[in-house]
């Protein structure tokens, strides 16, 4: 999935890893290490022209962690249209705000789960 990503993508991507917001940080905390459900994911990755918070290229899913930037009119907008480009290209978005993975991480992780196959 990394294929077509501008060089530039990976050295914006280290740079976003290494200065996570807290909530990446959490939810990172539960990801890593294939916590969920023995699937691999990866951080701050670039997929095309975007760099995803969080992907599982095996669930062909990205999970978007929102802060308060991403509800002006605007971004709003360019999500909206981000999204719409990669589900066009077979992957599943999910998004959640920084204050829903920070104040109810168990419920943000059993949205997630959802995504997994039913075993």
């Amino acid at each position: 999935m990394w294929k077509g990503a501008p060089a530039s993508s990976f050295g914006k991507a280290k740079d976003l890893r290494d200065n996570e917001t807290e909530a990446e940080k959490l939810l990172w905390k539960n990801l890593k290490n294939n916590q969920l459900g023995g699937f691999k994911f990866r951080r701050q990755h670039p997929i095309s022209l975007y760099i995803a918070d969080f992907y599982c290229h095996k669930l062909k899913l990205i999970i978007e962690i929102d802060g308060g930037y991403h509800f002006t009119k605007e971004q709003i907008q360019k999500d909206e249209e981000r999204t719409k480009i990669l589900e066009f290209n077979g992957v599943n978005v999910i998004r959640f705000s920084n204050d829903e993975v920070l104040s109810n991480i168990d419920n943000v992780l059993n949205e997630i789960k959802k995504y997994l196959p039913k075993v």
